[in-house]
């Protein structure tokens, strides 16, 4: 969908056959009683395979059923039977609500004003997707333009950081502003828990941060967090998208990201950049679908800087609307996700959906 832009043998078995002898046995009955015990134990423990040790199983049942007098009935092993396995206990948890979106504020719009009261409305933490504030990201800017608006939920904010605010001083205004809840400058790069949710937030300004890549500091630590982190459902946020049809087009500085939350089966990425709203099929890091273990990626950069038409549509591109200015909803459960485009305007475009986690 577009607007008018562009548009995963038990122990009681054995005891069985060891009591199947009622009358206390002489002692050249005993030696062979033993012998039959010990090698209906063996064949009981071996079933399935077609010899042991050069001998079949079948030999050994022979064997054994000659030892010992002829009205002694011979005792037939029984395999073990496997222990059932059942489903996965059902996760349990609350679930949180995160709402938000990127590129944002700017002194000459007042849509993010529009947007800032439908995030007043929402509860939950509130997430950006990078360039909260336009055009470089000075001190003024976030105090005269960005705090008016999405200033008001700064106690509640979890952000990520933009090529647009890391214009002035390598983001030093955006550190200072929203403080250690921006992660340790000038890395900017951090993650929290959210209900059974781990959410990562990271700093696709590469060239600032001394690279994305295998080696790098950043690349290390999403390593680490993800090592450190195995069973969560996963969701990732940053500003510049692998994937996107918008203006910008795909951004391929962000693979190593794509790579490594792939391989640890993450489920969500959020980004901005692009001025739209662009959902993705879930896909592999090289573009290719993969409902399976595929992330799906959300592009929404609707925040209230302005809008810009779609280019070249590419693969995987589910529903995209260029023509709304909104944010993006989330409700984290134990085991699933639900998203929720909501826009300034009742009439305007809408989408939404809920996915399990992989």
């Amino acid at each position: 969908m577009t607007g008018p832009a562009d548009e995963v043998g038990r122990d009681d078995e054995v005891e069985a056959v060891m009591t199947g002898e009622t009358a206390a046995p002489r002692r050249g009955r005993l030696r062979r009683l033993l012998r039959v015990v010990v090698t209906l134990v063996v064949a009981v423990g071996l079933v399935g395979l077609g010899v042991v040790g050069g001998v079949r199983l079948a030999d050994l049942r022979s064997a054994a059923t000659s030892v010992g007098p002829s009205s002694t009935p011979a005792a037939t092993p029984v395999a073990s039977p496997s222990t059932p396995v059942g489903p996965s206990p059902t996760p349990t948890g609350p679930t949180v609500v995160l709402v938000g979106a990127g590129d944002i504020a700017a002194c000459s719009s007042a849509n993010d004003e529009k947007t800032a009261a439908l995030v007043a409305a929402i509860p939950g933490s509130v997430f950006t997707t990078g360039d909260n504030v336009y055009m470089a990201g000075t001190a003024a800017q976030f105090q005269k333009c960005y705090d008016p608006s999405w200033g008001r939920f700064r106690d509640r904010t979890r952000p990520a950081i933009g090529n647009h605010d890391a214009i002035t001083a390598g983001g030093a205004p955006y550190f200072a502003y929203f403080g250690a809840a921006a992660g340790s400058p000038p890395q900017g790069w951090y993650s929290y828990e959210a209900g059974t949710w781990h959410v990562i937030v990271l700093n696709s300004n590469c060239n600032s941060v001394g690279g994305c890549g295998e080696g790098s500091s950043e690349l290390n630590w999403l390593k680490a967090d993800l090592a450190a982190h195995p069973d969560l459902c996963t969701l990732a946020i940053w500003h510049h998208p692998r994937f996107s049809s918008g203006e910008h087009g795909d951004n391929l500085v962000t693979v190593p990201f794509w790579q490594l939350l792939y391989a640890a089966h993450a489920d969500l990425i959020l980004n901005g950049h692009d001025h739209d709203y662009e959902r993705f099929a879930p896909q592999d890091p090289d573009g290719l679908a993969d409902p399976t273990l595929g992330i799906r990626e959300i592009v929404v950069g609707t925040g209230g800087k302005s809008l810009r038409l779609f280019h070249n549509i590419v693969p995987n591109s589910e529903v995209r609307d260029a023509s709304s200015y909104g944010v993006l909803r989330l409700d984290l459960a134990p085991g699933s996700y639900a998203w929720q485009f909501i826009s300034t305007s009742a009439r305007a475009f809408s989408d939404s959906g809920t996915t399990a986690c992989h």
